[in-house]
C-alpha cells in the first residue's frame, strides 16, 4: 500500500497566516496584472491607430479631388508616400508602397477598407513574431469623386514595450509577494510573541497554584479576552489543588486521633507481657482505631466526590445519643477531662448518616477537650426545623481578636499551646455541615469558656 501524501499545510498558525496572506495577495496581483495588461494593450494600440491616423491625414494633403479624376500631388517630401502608405480613388489604387505588389495581403486588406466610406482600422498577423496595422482615411471630393488614404505601421516596437511592461509587472509581482510573505510572518510573529509568552507563563503559574493573574489591563481586545479564559483556567486550577490540599490536610488531621491510640495500644502492650485477656483488649482498641480510620477515609472522600459532582451528601438518619456518647467516651478517657452528655430525648435523630454526623461533632469535642480545665458538656435537643447540638467547655474561651478567622483552615489561635493541632478541625466540621444543608457556629456572648453550635437537618 502506498503512503499517504504528507499535508502540505504549514503546522504553526504563524505559517498558515503567511500562506494565506500570500495566497490572496496573488490572487490580487493577478487581477491587477490582467487588468494592467489590458489597459496597456488598449492604450498601446489607440497610440497607434493614432499615429495612422496622423500619417494618414498628412498623406491626404497630397491628394487632390478637386478636378474630374483624383490625382496625387507631387510634394517636397515624398518620404510620406514611401512609408507603407496606400491610396486609392474609389476603390482604384493609385499608389501603393514600393516593398508591396498589387497582390500582397497588405494591398488586399488596405483595398478591403477603401472599400468602406469611413475610418476603419484593422490588424493583420504575419507568420513572423510581427504583425501590422492598418487605418484608412476617406478624402472627400467634388463630382462625386472619394479617394481613401490607408496607411500601415509595424507594431513590433509596441508588442516589445507591452512584453517589457508584462515582464516587469511579474518581475514586481514576485517581489511583493516575497516582500508581502516575509512582512507577514514577520508582523505574525510579533503579534503571536505575548501569546506564547502567556503560554508559558500560565503554565508556570498553574504548575504551582499561583495567585498571579494577567487581568485585562494594558492589552489589546483579542489578548484581554485569552487573559481571561486562562485566569479562569488557572482559577480552576488552583481551586483544584487547594481542595486536594485541604481533603489531604483533612484526611492527616482526622486520621491523627486513632492512629495515636493504635500507636499507644500497641507500645502499652510491648511495654510488658501481657495477659491474654489485655492482649484481646489491645486488639479490639487497635481494630475499632482502624475502623475508625476506614470510616473517616469513605466520609470525607464521598463528600470530595460529592462536591467534584456539584451534588450534597448523601441524606441519611442518625440517633443522636450514642455517637456523642461513643465520641465523648474516647476523648474524655484520653485527655482525662470529664466529659457530660445530655440528650433528653434518647430517639432524638439527626437527618445525616451516622458517620457524617461523627465527624461534625468529633472536630467540635476534640477541641473542646483540649481547652477545656476540668469539663465539657454536650447537649441535643429538637428545634424548629431540625437538631441543635450544643458542645460547651470551662476554658479561656476564645480571643476576640481570633474568632473572625476561628473556621479559616490552617489557622489557629496560639501556635505555640503545646498541641499539635492543625487548624484543619473547625473548617472542616462546618464544611461537612454545610453539605449536609445545616450549619456549625461560634456562640460569641457565651461566658466562661466557649460554645459551639451544630444545626443539622432533622432525621
Amino acid at each position: 500500500m502506498s503512503r499517504p501524501p504528507r499535508r502540505l499545510a504549514p503546522r504553526t498558525l504563524r505559517g498558515r497566516l503567511s500562506l494565506v496572506a500570500l495566497t490572496t495577495a496573488a490572487l490580487v496581483m493577478a487581477a491587477l496584472t490582467l487588468v494592467f495588461t489590458l489597459v496597456m494593450h488598449r492604450h498601446l494600440q489607440r497610440q497607434a491607430d493614432d499615429e495612422l491616423h496622423t500619417r494618414a491625414a498628412a498623406v491626404a494633403t497630397t491628394v487632390d479631388t478637386r478636378g474630374p479624376r483624383v490625382r496625387v500631388v507631387e510634394s517636397g517630401d515624398d518620404r510620406l508616400l514611401d512609408t507603407n502608405v496606400w491610396i486609392y480613388a474609389g476603390t482604384h489604387l493609385l499608389e501603393r508602397p514600393p516593398t508591396t505588389d498589387d497582390d500582397s495581403r497588405s494591398t488586399r486588406v488596405a483595398g478591403r477598407l477603401a472599400a468602406r466610406s469611413h475610418p476603419a482600422c484593422t490588424t493583420i498577423e504575419t507568420p513572423s513574431p510581427d504583425a501590422i496595422r492598418l487605418c484608412s482615411q476617406p478624402v472627400p471630393g467634388h463630382h462625386g469623386h472619394r479617394a481613401t488614404v490607408v496607411a500601415a505601421l509595424d507594431l513590433a516596437p509596441y508588442r516589445n514595450s507591452a512584453e517589457s511592461l508584462l515582464l516587469g509587472s511579474l518581475i514586481l509581482d514576485a517581489v511583493m509577494l516575497a516582500c508581502t510573505y516575509a512582512l507577514t510572518r514577520l508582523a505574525v510573529g510579533r503579534a503571536l510573541r505575548p501569546v506564547g509568552a502567556m503560554t508559558d507563563q500560565a503554565t508556570q503559574w498553574s504548575a504551582v497554584g499561583s495567585d498571579e493573574r494577567f487581568g485585562s489591563a494594558q492589552h489589546p481586545a483579542e489578548l484581554a479576552r485569552l487573559g481571561g479564559s486562562l485566569d479562569a483556567l488557572l482559577d480552576r486550577i488552583r481551586a483544584v489543588l487547594r481542595h486536594e490540599r485541604q481533603l489531604t490536610g483533612e484526611l492527616s488531621h482526622e486520621l491523627r486521633t486513632p492512629l495515636t491510640r493504635i500507636i499507644v495500644e500497641l507500645d502499652w502492650w510491648r511495654s510488658r507481657p501481657r495477659s491474654a485477656a489485655e492482649t484481646r483488649a489491645t486488639h479490639d482498641a487497635v481494630t475499632e482505631a482502624a475502623r475508625s480510620m476506614r470510616t473517616i477515609c469513605d466520609t470525607l472522600l464521598n463528600d470530595a466526590r460529592a462536591a467534584a459532582r456539584g451534588g450534597t451528601t448523601a441524606p441519611g438518619a442518625a440517633a443522636v445519643a450514642p455517637v456523642l456518647r461513643r465520641l465523648a467516651d474516647g476523648l474524655g478517657a484520653q485527655e482525662r477531662v470529664r466529659t457530660v452528655v445530655d440528650v433528653p430525648d434518647p430517639d432524638l435523630e439527626a437527618g445525616v448518616a451516622p458517620a457524617l454526623l461523627e465527624r461534625i461533632v468529633s472536630p467540635l469535642l476534640s477541641n473542646a477537650v483540649r481547652h477545656a480545665r476540668s469539663t465539657v458538656t454536650v447537649t441535643a435537643r429538637h428545634v424548629p426545623g431540625g437538631v441543635r447540638i450544643d458542645v460547651t467547655d470551662d476554658g479561656p474561651g476564645v480571643p476576640a481578636a481570633f474568632v473572625g478567622a476561628l473556621f479559616q483552615p490552617g489557622r489557629r489561635a496560639d501556635p505555640d499551646d503545646g498541641h499539635d493541632g492543625a487548624g484543619l478541625g473547625l473548617p472542616l466540621a462546618r464544611r461537612l455541615a454545610r453539605a449536609a444543608g445545616g450549619e456549625v457556629s461560634h456562640d460569641p456572648g457565651h461566658a466562661p469558656g466557649a460554645r459551639f453550635v451544630a444545626d443539622l437537618p432533622a432525621g
